[in-house]
């Protein structure tokens, strides 16, 4: 069986299409695999199954879905996270998944399948999500939130490329998601030294007060800290109940330490 160039073209839009429809509700939740990663695993699932078609070989267009599944089964493997007891990723690495069988039944020629099974996708992330809070018992999951904060950190100037890259190190968890940093020389001074001025704005996913101050602890414990602290830039701020206040200068961390 061959396919005209014309019926090539119009099922990698299908897959295309399909794909970004998925992509489109991933990246409204600013998930690791939006718009882009889901058009892209539709239109290559698509592709590599068109080639089996024009290669004219009765078993090669099954053959070639058989390595899509596997292909995107290591994909998949990449955006799952282990950190402690939870396992994250696993929803991401199933809609790249499904992102592939779409590729495939377009490049099939199967536009109802393909649409169907997109719907049936969104319908998966957008009424099973709240129903999956519904029954959850963990109260945990019940912090399925994303909020927006801001981390200011004052650092000896000298000091500032090493704690900028401490920073972020420590920004790189799963839930968090930097939307911006930035350093710049700050106002005020101490002992006649410059002081650094560093800015991050982040997205945080679930309980961000104890992850925002782990990350605060942390980085408060390098050389040339003067002060860090960081605030909910939400409409309603999260109640929070930081050391000092919402800052912690590097003395006051050093006192509280020794009196543990």
């Amino acid at each position: 069986m061959s396919i005209t160039d014309l019926d090539y073209l119009l099922r990698l839009l299908l897959a295309g299409g399909c794909g970004l429809l998925i992509g489109l509700e991933r990246q409204y939740r600013s998930r690791t695999a939006g718009l882009r990663t889901q058009s892209l695993v539709a239109v290559g699932a698509a592709a590599f199954v068109l080639f089996g078609i024009q290669a004219n070989v009765p078993q090669a267009p099954l053959q070639m879905a058989a390595y899509v599944v596997s292909g995107v089964g290591f994909l998949g493997g990449g955006v799952i996270l282990r950190q402690g007891f939870t396992v994250q990723g696993l929803n991401t690495a199933a809609t790249l998944w499904c992102s592939a069988a779409v590729g495939c039944q377009a490049a099939g020629g199967h536009v109802v399948p393909a649409l169907t099974t997109t719907g049936i996708v969104l319908a998966i992330h957008l009424l099973l999500r709240p129903l999956g809070r519904l029954v959850d018992r963990a109260p945990v999951a019940k912090t399925d939130t994303i909020g927006a904060y801001a981390l200011t950190v004052l650092v000896d100037d000298a000091r500032e490329p090493e704690v900028r890259a401490r920073l972020s190190e420590l920004l790189s968890e799963p839930d968090i998601i930097v939307h911006a940093m930035s350093s710049h020389l700050d106002a005020s001074t101490e002992k006649g030294h410059e002081l650094s001025r560093l800015d991050a704005e982040v997205l945080i996913e679930g309980a961000a007060p104890a992850l925002l101050d782990s990350v605060i602890t942390a980085i408060s414990l390098e050389d040339g800290i003067k002060e860090a602290s960081w605030r909910s830039e939400d409409p309603e701020p999260v109640p929070v109940q930081p050391l000092d206040q919402g800052r912690l200068g590097f003395r006051s961390l050093l006192r509280r330490r020794g009196d543990a």
